[in-house]
């Protein structure tokens, strides 16, 4: 099956956010297994589950120091990755993107990178550490999930504001919080119970984003109508040269430094990359995206206290 280039393209998230590994590897097979998903009548969600599977079951190969086992992980982590890009394609595919396939996809990659981290500390402890290297393997862990949460909330944020609400997932935790509240435990436990933990998530995004918040919350407010092109064409041209970093930060780079670690059995390197490097990565990034949007922060209030509601 030939698969169209323009077609594959509907499927982006984003034209400004998407990494050269995702638009020449991931989107096309993702594309593919969403039209096969499609045919055979399987929902996002469900394609989600599966890659949780998947993605488990890779961290358990990365225990074993052998070769062939460590790549077997490796492929059926990159399988992984094709069905996590495949879910949101199939999404957009069939019109049946939902919050609670948002939710899902993002607890899906905690749940895969829960099993490789603990099947990274048990292979440690084989090699002759002490238990209290848990506590590396934790900090590391931790680490990783503010910096995905971060790079996320900004590539949504810059999605938000250079092509509109529609093509953006970026959520508030103030309105998910009324949301939650307004559901009743009985009949919806789990509804509720993933409610509240995207609402920390949400939370977790925001924790170092003040004046992304800031600018958001103006907008959503002011300009119901559309980010006047401004605002927008600005944000575009300040934080642009940043995408690329935002996406370091993802799934990619890590991942292809985590199968040089296992493939090499040099397993503190991917944690000492992970702790050092990207940390002081996120530490810049954060510092950077804070600053452009203070510099916009002026213009939305002018505008707004203007009355010049787009």
């Amino acid at each position: 099956m030939l698969l169209n280039r323009s077609d594959i393209s509907t499927t982006f998230k984003s034209k400004y956010t998407e990494e050269f590994l995702d638009v020449v590897f991931y989107r096309p097979l993702g594309y593919g297994f969403a039209l096969v998903s499609k045919a055979l009548g399987l929902t996002p969600n469900a394609v989600t589950i599966i890659s949780i599977f998947f993605g488990i079951a890779a961290g358990h190969f990365f225990y074993y120091h052998g070769v062939m086992l460590n790549l077997a992980g490796v492929v059926i982590l990159v399988v992984a990755e094709i069905m996590d890009s495949a879910d949101g394609q199939l999404a957009r595919l069939t019109g049946k993107g939902s919050r609670l396939g948002r939710i899902l996809d993002g607890f899906s990659e905690n749940l895969w990178f829960i099993s490789i981290y603990l099947h990274l500390f048990f292979r440690l402890l084989r090699d002759g550490f002490s238990p209290e290297i848990f506590l590396f393997i934790l900090f590391a862990g931790i680490s990783h999930s503010c910096q995905s949460a971060v790079a996320d909330y900004y590539r949504n944020f810059f999605t938000y504001i250079v092509q509109g609400k529609g093509k953006s997932e970026i959520d508030n935790s103030i309105a998910l919080t009324g949301e939650y509240q307004a559901i009743p435990w009985k009949g919806n436990f789990w509804r509720k119970l993933f409610s509240r933990l995207y609402i920390n998530y949400t939370k977790e995004q925001e924790f170092l984003s003040a004046n992304a918040v800031k600018l958001l919350r103006l907008c959503e407010q002011h300009f119901v109508a559309g980010i006047p092109e401004t605002v927008s064409d600005a944000f575009r041209k300040a934080s642009s040269p940043l995408i690329k970093y935002y996406n370091i930060l993802t799934s990619n780079t890590r991942m292809f430094v985590l199968f040089i670690a296992v493939l090499t059995n040099n397993i503190m390197l991917y944690l000492l990359f992970e702790i050092i490097c990207l940390n002081l990565l996120l530490l810049y990034v954060v510092f950077k995206h804070e600053a452009v949007c203070s510099s916009l922060l002026p213009e939305v209030q002018r505008i707004t206290n203007g009355g010049q509601n787009a």
